[in-house]
């Protein structure tokens, strides 16, 4: 599958979202969709698939703390160094789920 050279308006806003999150805390693929306000966790992920290799993408992860499948052990490696809490193999989202100030999540 080709991939457009250039992110659409719609990964600019998510890569923009994505680049705010602070080192320690997180946020999933839906927070990321609702503070953009349109899109889904699909589109999110599509976005960081495609051209998020610039931002802190393992900062974004699945709704229940997991991370994703195909990146998993370098996304734990990377958040577990940066002090983000887990509970199990999962990221304690309660306590490491950041709100984007002025979003409609927070």
């Amino acid at each position: 599958m080709a991939y457009d050279a250039l992110p659409t308006p719609f990964a600019e806003e998510v890569l923009d979202i994505v680049s705010e999150i602070p080192a320690g805390r997180v946020m999933s693929y839906s927070d990321v969709a609702s503070v953009v306000s349109r899109g889904g966790p699909r589109q999110v992920g599509q976005s960081l698939a495609r051209f998020g290799s610039g931002v802190p993408w393992w900062r974004v992860l699945r709704a229940d703390g997991s991370c994703a499948d195909i990146h998993r052990d370098r996304q734990v490696e990377l958040l577990r160094a940066e002090g983000v809490p887990f509970r199990g193999e999962r990221v304690d989202m309660v306590h490491a789920r950041w709100h984007r100030a002025g979003s409609v999540s927070a």
